[in-house]
């Protein structure tokens, strides 16, 4: 005897005969709402993640979903079934690409069926579509990020971008190492001088049909692997640093996934690319680099790079575009994971609205933030007496991830500006059924919800 309480992601399974075919019948609980409340979509999508991971240890490639009511969590038939697609589609992300040995394949999700009442069914297709394009998005950046950085070099992924951008209303402009010392983009090219991997500054453009469109920018970190270069890292700490990039991937996949969406928004997606690594050309502590907007920096820790290759994307964008606002998201401190955990993403901006907006597209889209302080009283934190600016933030102010974000305004000028710090929930998140060991894709859903 087993007793089904419906209670948040409990399981119950069963075979059952449909025609002349054996077939399973899996149960997932929605738990209830706290305080009489509406059951959360975050305990949906846990409840999808889980009957999805079910059906797939069962060696099931197709998949019969029945919706449950809308009302029960107070939305549309639309997003419910958005949600369900899209984290379906997650939940059956996995990185097999070097297992040669058949049996630790997993199986593939090769159809997903949606069961709506007949009048619900445009609403439901619609939504479903929209899933379908942010699920793709999303495992699209995990695929990247999990790929070995010998693999994923700045060149490698570069192309990528550009493969993208071919296939869909994207415009496509990359600049090269040369150039980008030729621009004066001292962060970038200082960052890269320790490999023998060029860097890359690769910027993609979706534009709205609406002339008098409103234009956004995001930048995404991209480090291809980060060593510390000669502030090299503890080996514990080197081992996933192949998901240094994770912004950049984030960056890419979004915009890619606007040009299908289409929303009436300008999107501009920066994604500057470099490795970290230590030699005889690397930088060193002490050393002094000039950014794009011409303001300097000394460099008193190496492994305080991500900052740097963000300074001059940051600033390109706000030089050569008219911005309404500008987002930048990036793996950038140990200190805002230490924080935060890997659950909430770091979100710092002193610009009150855009805040409100990125908060209300957390809560929407499961993508989730939270915000801390950015007072002034950081600033003279980074301050250096060699230079305008420190890279690392004075030990006596500690709060790396907000000095860290205080050194960032200072490439945005007066555009209203927020910061991401994903250094928690990019890779190898615990406990949330939908995600897995590996990459997570953080921050895709939330800046496709900010778009549109």
């Amino acid at each position: 005897k087993r007793e089904f309480t419906g209670k948040s992601q409990q399981l119950f399974f069963t075979h059952v005969l449909v025609g002349k075919k054996i077939q399973y019948l899996v149960l997932v609980g929605l738990g209830k709402g706290a305080d009489k409340k509406k059951i959360t979509i975050e305990q949906y999508r846990r409840a999808v993640a889980r009957a999805v991971k079910e059906a797939l240890k069962l060696k099931r490639e197709t998949v019969v979903m029945q919706l449950p009511a809308a009302s029960l969590f107070g939305v549309d038939v639309a997003y419910v079934a958005q949600k369900t697609v899209e984290i379906a589609m997650m939940s059956a992300y996995h990185f097999d690409d070097f297992i040669t040995d058949a049996s630790r394949k997993e199986t593939v999700l090769a159809e997903l069926t949606l069961c709506v009442d007949t009048k619900n069914k445009k609403a439901a297709t619609d939504g479903a579509q929209v899933g379908k394009v942010i699920g793709q998005a999303v495992n699209r950046a995990r695929h990247w990020i999990d790929l070995p950085p010998s693999v994923l070099t700045p060149a490698f992924f570069a192309g990528k971008a550009q493969q993208l951008a071919k296939e869909h209303d994207v415009t496509f402009k990359m600049f090269d190492e040369k150039q980008i010392n030729e621009m004066g983009m001292g962060g970038l090219a200082g960052v890269s001088r320790g490999s023998d991997e060029d860097c890359r500054l690769v910027i993609l453009e979706y534009k709205a049909k609406r002339k008098t469109a409103p234009t956004i920018a995001f930048v995404g970190k991209g480090i291809t692997f980060d060593s510390g270069g000669l502030s090299i890292k503890p080996a514990d700490y080197m081992e996933d640093m192949k998901e240094d990039m994770a912004g950049a991937a984030a960056i890419i996949a979004t915009v890619h996934a606007l040009s299908h969406l289409k929303p009436d928004v300008n999107v501009i997606g920066l994604a500057p690319i470099a490795e970290n690594l230590p030699s005889g050309k690397a930088l060193k502590p002490g050393d002094v680099v000039r950014f794009y907007n011409g303001k300097t920096a000394e460099v008193k820790n190496t492994d305080a790079e991500g900052r740097l290759i963000l300074a001059d994307a940051l600033s390109y964008a706000v030089k050569h575009y008219k911005l309404d606002a500008i987002i930048d998201i990036a793996t950038l401190t140990g200190s805002c994971a230490h924080a935060l955990g890997p659950f909430y993403s770091g979100l710092m901006s002193q610009h009150d609205t855009l805040v409100e907006t990125i908060q209300e597209s957390s809560d929407r889209s499961g993508d989730a933030v939270w915000r801390l302080p950015m007072s002034d009283d950081y600033k003279v934190a980074i301050r250096s007496e060699v230079a305008d600016l420190c890279n690392i933030g004075s030990r006596k102010y500690k709060a790396g991830a907000i000095t860290a974000a205080h050194f960032l305004q200072n490439f945005v000028e007066n555009v209203p500006w927020a910061h991401l710090d994903i250094a928690g929930t990019a890779f190898d998140v615990p406990a949330i059924p939908y995600y897995r060991p590996g990459a997570t894709g953080a921050g895709i859903r939330l800046l496709i919800d900010i778009a549109m």
